[in-house]
């Protein structure tokens, strides 16, 4: 799941687990973290403090009234014969005694021990013993998982002269401080699992508190629409930012509705100007006809004329013709601006198709159905409307040159009947697809393109769809779909 894709709810609740889960694995490094620092030091200053604390108790012995040698290297094994092991066993730590060689003097681990003492150091512990200040090293090293610090001092006399290198291995043991650090760590997830789901419910409420405005605002903005009225948004309590969110999508609505009034107004004003351009053409190209044979009739009337009933005649019929060809232009117009009625009647589709391609006398119009009886619900005289101008479109895209046939089916489909009109013609082009339903779009020479648009006004009305297609110089097929109730 991508993050972008998130809603700005599930956001800001994941952000703050998040946070809460970044914030208790921060602690709980910085806890061990800081738990080895202080092992760290812990176990460097008790070897220091055992080694000041042996050291003491060694001189003690060298400067002893029990000691009846003289303090020197060669003498050591012999002063310590017994006492280092009391030494040892009163600090609990073993204790290993070199010349300033590095050779073993004495320990107070048995040879047969595993972890007896080296016979002999290295080159690497003398020379940071004999070259520091401090006339100190300690060695740190890992064995069988368990780590080992070995510090290397020298034991001096009186003068404070060395007489010999004191070796004190130590083992560091955390078990101790293992389990305060495993106890720390088991509280520390008790609070933290206690905060976790503290912070899961403030999250949940702080996320929905945060979202309700946004999503008061989002819903309103999706359902803003352009042709109908919009309420504003109505928010209290909200932040400054919502507030001026909401402040400007109501100055939009305020605008928007301004905006709509005035381009409904003007594809109004716009819609009855190009009709009033139609209607004016569309009347005056019978008027001129009609001028010129009212011209040609007072120029050339001559009542003596043994012709003249004939001529009169012929002037007469050409004034009719014209009359006719407006009265047909004004029924178009008529027809088009009227909405078809919501008159739904019960009626068998079939029928009424063959009633209405009985005006058609043509023997290339053929009719196909599914069955005998297809039941919808439709207005009668609308139906017979749609069939006739697809059947006339047909007729009228045929070629001369082509032998027409027209083929109308009926059939249903999924509760919606399915009336297609296919013709052989010349087909529909390419750039003319688009605007093949819009008013006044026409291909011929003659009609003024309300047909097609009429269909298209008609189906919708009923809730249908009317698509087509086409192929050039092949022909077109128009399918008409609508529910049976």
């Amino acid at each position: 799941m991508k993050l972008k894709k998130l809603s700005l709810r599930t956001r800001i609740f994941l952000a703050m687990i998040l946070l809460v889960l970044l914030a208790s694995i921060l602690i709980s490094s910085v806890a061990i973290y800081q738990y080895k620092e202080e092992r760290q030091e812990y176990h460097k200053g008790r070897l220091e403090r055992k080694e000041e604390n042996i050291k003491t108790h060694l001189k003690r012995v060298l400067n002893g009234r029990q000691n009846t040698w003289e303090v020197k290297t060669e003498n050591i094994p012999v002063i310590f014969k017994e006492e280092i092991y009391n030494v040892a066993d009163i600090h609990k730590l073993q204790i290993n005694l070199y010349d300033l060689e590095g050779a073993l003097l004495i320990s107070s681990k048995s040879e047969l021990k595993s972890n007896a003492a080296p016979k002999c150091l290295e080159a690497e512990v003398l020379n940071p013993i004999a070259n520091t200040a401090e006339h100190r090293f300690v060695d740190k090293h890992k064995e069988n998982g368990e780590t080992y610090q070995s510090s290397y001092t020298y034991l001096t006399d009186k003068r404070s002269k060395p007489i010999a290198i004191l070796n004190l291995p130590y083992l560091e043991h955390d078990d101790f401080l293992s389990k305060e650090l495993q106890e720390f760590l088991r509280r520390i997830a008790y609070a933290y699992m206690f905060i976790l789901l503290m912070a899961i419910g403030i999250a949940f409420l702080l996320s929905k508190y945060i979202t309700k405005s946004l999503k008061a605002i989002s819903d309103k903005i999706n359902a803003t629409r352009l042709e109908k009225r919009n309420e504003k948004i109505e928010v209290n309590d909200t932040s400054e930012e919502i507030s001026t969110l909401v402040n400007s999508y109501n100055s939009m609505i305020d605008e928007l509705e301004e905006s709509a009034v005035q381009l409904a107004k003007s594809e109004r004003e716009q819609a009855w100007r190009e009709m009033a351009k139609q209607v004016a053409h569309e009347i005056k190209n019978p008027l001129t006809p009609m001028r010129l044979t009212v011209q040609n009739f007072q120029r050339k009337f001559d009542a003596k004329d043994e012709n003249i009933d004939s001529k009169l005649d012929e002037y007469t019929k050409t004034l009719i013709q014209q009359i006719d060809t407006m009265s047909s232009i004004a029924s178009a117009f008529s027809n088009f601006a009227k909405m078809p009625a919501q008159q739904s009647e019960t009626l068998n589709v079939v029928k009424i198709v063959k009633l209405a391609l009985d005006i058609f006398n043509e023997d290339y119009i053929f009719f196909t159905a599914e069955s005998d009886e297809i039941i919808a619900k439709f207005d009668r005289t609308q139906l017979i409307r749609v069939v006739t101008n697809l059947v006339k479109n047909g007729i009228q895209a045929m070629p001369e040159n082509k032998t027409p046939t027209i083929v109308i089916d009926v059939a249903t489909k999924d509760n919606n009947v399915i009336v297609t009109v296919s013709d052989n013609g010349l087909g529909i082009a390419e750039e003319n697809r688009d605007k093949i339903f819009e008013p006044k779009f026409t291909t011929k020479t003659s009609g003024m393109g309300l047909g097609l648009a009429m269909v298209k006004n008609i189906v919708e009305t009923y809730n249908g769809t009317i698509t087509f297609k086409s192929e050039k110089e092949k022909g077109t097929t128009f399918t008409v779909t609508f529910p049976t109730k």
